[in-house]
């Protein structure tokens, strides 16, 4: 049996305004489109003056085009010959829309957006990719771009933020003897060339409680991007040995030949300053600089860093002495405070910057079991 003829779309009639595309003066028409496809024809009827020259025009429909909907402007249909039609009756346009099979995507797009629905869900969607760009992408954006960052932007960062540190007070010169402060830097040099990286590797010794500091660093270190290692007196004095030191001072080598402090910085201070990685801009780096000290020392690292920094620093402890106990006793003091210390370095300041500290005695633990 036959199926049935498809019922035929009804006419449709539209007021509106005629513009002839010759001048901007707009003439009351009506725009008549009648049923059947194909082959249908549309009629428009100009009122006024503009009725008297030459009648009602005449096209097939399939010859008008539809522009697609702005919000609060009226609906635009192009005639042949240059003219257009404009009209408040924005349904009528859309069965203009769906006779002649125009403007599908966009139609389907304004439906989208016409309801309570989709839009909660955009923002819902929109609201988890802002959450996992946070989150996840950032922190990746901003490791792949330390990784990229030149040496020599490095060097500026490091010598812009010793000056910051040294001019606004957060530290003072180092009161340890000049012979004592050749011994660590002997020793540093030795952990130093063990890291390699292509670093200027240098130790800066300075007190971390000067009067009038705008916080006090207490027992610290900490690294910057290009290799320079900061160690406080504090820390100096709370160590019950040397190997202790050097524990300490190869983590910090651990978060320079991973790109850590870098990485933290980029990603505490936003995407705005990641263009100074990828241009190499010097002048650039040197603002960025202006902001590391901080953003370091508030902001401290990602459980990821401080393992492979403990990894590193693991490493070299084995190489260098066959167990990784220094720095463990060292981690466990600071946790416990059970400081017997005459100068009375505060007990959670490296654990300010380093957090995670039992878990982080455990794997060094680990790692030593493993290299038996």
């Amino acid at each position: 049996m036959p199926a049935p003829p498809a019922p035929r779309p009804a006419p449709l009639t539209l007021g509106g305004l005629y513009f002839d595309g010759r001048s901007s003066r707009a003439w009351p028409a009506t725009l008549e489109i009648g049923p059947g496809q194909p082959g249908a024809q549309a009629v428009l009827t100009v009122g006024g003056a503009e009725a008297d020259a030459g009648g009602p025009r005449r096209w097939p429909v399939s010859a008008l085009r539809a522009e697609p909907a702005l919000p609060g402007i009226r609906r635009v249909v192009r005639l042949p010959g240059g003219g257009r039609f404009e009209t408040g009756d924005d349904a009528g346009v859309r069965a203009l829309e769906a006779r002649t099979c125009q403007n599908r995507v966009l139609g389907r797009v304004r439906r989208l957006e016409g309801g309570w629905g989709p839009t909660l869900g955009t923002t819902a969607a929109l609201g988890l990719f802002v959450w996992a760009f946070l989150t996840s992408g950032l922190p990746a954006l901003a490791r792949v771009t330390a990784a990229a960052t030149p040496l020599a932007v490095l060097e500026t960062f490091d010598r812009e933020s010793v000056r910051l540190l040294d001019s606004d007070d957060f530290l003072a010169p180092s009161r340890l003897s000049a012979a004592r402060q050749a011994e660590l830097g002997r020793g540093f040099a030795r952990v130093g060339a063990w890291a390699g990286g292509g670093y200027r590797y240098r130790l800066l010794l300075r007190d971390g409680d000067p009067p009038g500091a705008p916080f006090a660093l207490g027992a610290n270190a900490f690294a910057l991007p290009g290799g320079t290692v900061v160690m406080t007196d504090q820390l100096v004095a709370l160590a019950g040995s040397d190997r202790e030191l050097m524990g300490v001072l190869a983590h910090e080598t651990g978060h320079v030949t991973g790109r850590h402090a870098l990485a933290s910085v980029y990603q505490g201070l936003g995407l705005a300053l990641l263009g100074t990685a990828v241009t190499g801009d010097l002048v650039g780096a040197g603002t960025f600089a202006a902001a590391a000290p901080s953003a370091l020392l508030r902001g401290g690292y990602s459980r990821r860093a401080e393992t492979g920094a403990d990894e590193h620093a693991g490493a070299y402890l084995l190489r260098a002495y066959g167990t990784t106990r220094p720095l463990r006793d060292l981690l466990a003091r600071l946790e416990t405070g059970d400081l017997d210390r005459r100068d009375g370095p505060a007990p959670g300041d490296l654990l300010r910057t380093h957090p995670g500290t039992a878990q982080r005695i455990e794997h060094l633990r680990g790692i030593e079991r493993t290299a038996r």
